[in-house]
């Protein structure tokens, strides 16, 4: 019952794609992004993500980053510019990167994530996130991954998970009909957790998704990861009691951080 829930809610939505003029790139170079925010939204595509599974999270995501002033870089490739699916068209900055690179300098301590997809370009855009925190002054560091808006072809799931079989009984689902390859077996990270369901279990399932920090950022960093609002837990401990901390934050969805946010406000805090 769980998987056939989750399969009718993906197979409801009606999304339609937003159709942006034909884009004009930003030179990496003229990039500037010296906030203490930003949010990077890579290939938000209907050519990788062809059911459109991520796009009312992605435009929740770039809608909570224009409220709240955050800068927004969108990275796209040269595929048709007809399937990028983001609502809004204009971005602080729309940059050309056809693997995910980042190529341009970043200085914001917090990165908010969008698009993916995960184990590919997404995962390109972490490692090159991570690589030039390497090279900047230390202080703490937040990566916020949007789940609602990364789309993943799942090969993280092993055969040995106890979920295993509703991860193929969903994608069975909501892929019905469809062909293989890299265009529509795609599932959100959010249906990923929501496919585990247990808080353990994917704890240990998003420790698989991480960039390798190990390789990039200093071992003085403490690294942690924290689902939503629960307790962060340590992935590396710090080096000294002045160490600066790294945190892996996931969040279902730009939408609930909007919403939290009015309720502390509606509560005084």
């Amino acid at each position: 019952m769980k998987v056939f829930a989750l399969s009718i809610l993906a197979l409801l939505s009606d999304p339609v794609l937003a159709g942006c003029p034909k884009p004009e790139f930003t030179d990496p170079a003229r990039v500037r992004v010296n906030g203490s925010t930003a949010m990077i939204v890579t290939h938000a595509s209907s050519t990788y993500d062809a059911r459109v599974s991520t796009k009312r999270g992605v435009d929740e995501a770039v809608l909570f980053a224009k409220q709240k002033r955050i800068p927004v870089i969108y990275l796209q490739d040269d595929s048709p510019g007809e399937f990028y699916f983001m609502n809004d068209c204009q971005p602080d900055y729309r940059v050309l990167s056809r693997d995910g690179e980042v190529r341009f300098d970043i200085q914001s301590s917090h990165v908010y994530i969008a698009g993916g997809h995960l184990e590919l370009c997404l995962s390109h855009t972490l490692h090159d996130l991570l690589s030039t925190w390497a090279r900047q002054p230390k202080r703490n560091l937040t990566v916020t991954y949007l789940m609602d808006a990364i789309y993943s072809n799942g090969k993280n799931f092993e055969e040995s998970d106890h979920y295993y079989k509703d991860y193929l009984d969903f994608m069975n689902v909501v892929n019905y009909g469809r062909p293989g390859g890299e265009h529509w077996p795609k599932l959100t990270l959010l249906e990923t957790l929501g496919i585990i369901v247990k808080e353990e279990p994917g704890y240990e399932y998003l420790k698989r998704i991480l960039p390798h920090f190990g390789r990039t950022l200093p071992p003085d960093y403490r690294v942690e990861m924290q689902i939503n609002n629960s307790v962060p837990k340590i992935l590396r401990p710090a080096n000294g009691r002045s160490s600066p901390t790294l945190r892996f934050h996931f969040v279902d969805s730009a939408l609930g951080l909007t919403e939290s946010e009015a309720f502390k406000m509606s509560m005084g805090d």
